[in-house]
């Protein structure tokens, strides 16, 4: 073992001949360059504007036009080096940020100092505590600005909510709105190539002819032929989008995450001027490893494509990954909640999620099960009735042929009404 140990320093002794070391003290924290955006007029807070991308005053008037570097799909990406994460080692938001910290629903939020809500964006719970933002989480390259308005934000809503017959029929008048909560939510964007190697036993329908001694007529059966065949698939992806943060549904923001990377800018903290912004909590390792899950059942679909048999079995597939790189951004969200009492269950809150970039919305709506259970009823009746008076049609000689009838109908009934009532159970999944 080296002396003096590492972090070690020498420090003053009393007693001749003897050397005393103590541990270094903490050097100071690098210093972080950060930037506030006040309005040169009257000094108050400026904010980004959705409109043109610019900083607005709100109090005194004061703009500021738009500063956008159009990056695109061209945005630098890193490979899966230690070198380039040291490369992309940029830290902090670029400005002076407070975090707020849910103890409703465990969130981490930041937003500018001098933002006056204390309210968590993702419930609206008022619990929250603050403090100052770190500055230690890799800095964003790159973002998508908001580009939907807040007043386009209402419309899509109101069709929204009426969009389903199984909802309440009176949803649409009697939600209670809120209000819609910008803020960047943070993602990691993995670029791939899976190339695989695919072998299975494939199976092709015969038709044969042969002759039944019990009947003295010729018939025919099917036959299933196996034989084995491989291929290959090769699979670029770009751009594939993973959240980074845990605190909201992955199966609502799957259903708004249609974002079009092509708008990509460079990252500056002028688009976070007024808005909320979360940190990621999805390290990049566990982001790569769900992207990998996510490319390697997409190649697996693209294989069994490739298979042109009636029937397979045995199916093996090999993969190798390449060109593998990777980019942190924030993409624009608009997160708001909406309140309705059905008159059963009481006042509930649902959440909704919709897409700033595209205006794609998803979230949970309530379900007028009286709606569901009479419509299955109705799919199942038909087969019912029809199977019931085969019953009793049978000593007069064609009841089989309703009864079969009946009971042909009560099967795709359902088939049907098992998937309308798993749509519903879905309906207000979180």
């Amino acid at each position: 073992m080296p002396f003096p140990p590492p972090n070690y320093l020498p420090i003053p002794s009393t007693i001749p001949g003897i050397e005393i070391f103590a541990p270094a003290p903490d050097q100071p924290e690098e210093h972080r360059e950060t930037v506030e955006f006040t309005c040169p007029q009257c000094g108050a807070a400026t904010a980004y504007s959705v409109a043109d991308g610019g900083l607005k005053c709100a109090h005194c008037g004061y703009y500021e036009p738009p500063k956008k570097e159009l990056v695109g799909k061209g945005a630098q990406e890193f490979e899966f080096k230690v070198e380039t994460l040291e490369h992309a080692a940029a830290r902090g938001w670029g400005e002076a940020r407070r975090e707020l910290e849910c103890q409703n629903c465990g969130a981490h939020t930041t937003l500018p100092t001098g933002a006056l809500t204390a309210t968590c964006p993702f419930c609206a719970s008022n619990k929250v505590l603050q403090r100052e933002a770190p500055q230690d989480a890799l800095r964003p390259r790159f973002l998508i600005p908001f580009q939907r308005k807040p007043e386009e934000l209402s419309p899509i809503v109101q069709k929204w909510l009426g969009s389903s017959w199984m909802t309440p029929a009176a949803l649409k008048q009697k939600a209670n709105v809120g209000q819609f909560t910008p803020i960047y939510l943070p993602y990691w964007t993995f670029d791939s190539t899976a190339t695989a190697q695919w072998r299975a036993e494939v199976g092709y329908n015969e038709t044969e002819r042969y002759y039944d001694s019990s009947s003295k007529t010729w018939r025919t059966r099917t036959k299933i032929r196996w034989r084995w065949e491989n291929g290959q698939v090769r699979h670029p992806f770009d751009d594939l989008l993973v959240p980074a943060t845990g605190k909201l549904s992955e199966l609502h923001l799957g259903k708004i995450g249609n974002f079009n990377t092509g708008g990509l800018v460079a990252y500056t903290a002028q688009f976070l001027a007024g808005m909320h912004a979360q940190a990621y909590d999805v390290q990049l390792e566990p982001a790569w490893a769900n992207a990998r899950n996510q490319m390697r059942e997409t190649t697996r679909a693209d294989c069994h494509a490739q298979i042109r048999g009636d029937h397979t079995r045995n199916f093996t597939m090999s993969l190798d990954f390449s060109d593998e790189s990777w980019r942190y951004v924030l993409l624009p969200v608009y997160v708001s909640a909406y309140q309705y009492n059905d008159g059963k269950t009481g006042l509930k809150t649902y959440q909704m999620l919709i897409n700033g970039q595209t205006g794609a919305i998803s979230g949970q709506r309530p379900v007028d099960w009286t709606r569901v259970w009479l419509a299955l009823a109705a799919l199942l009746a038909p087969g019912l009735l029809l199977g019931l008076i085969g019953v009793i049609t049978l000593v007069l000689g064609f009841g089989v042929i309703i009864g079969a009838i009946g009971f042909v109908l009560l099967i795709i009934g359902g088939i049907i009404g098992f998937t309308i009532w798993k749509q519903a159970d879905a309906m207000d999944d979180v």
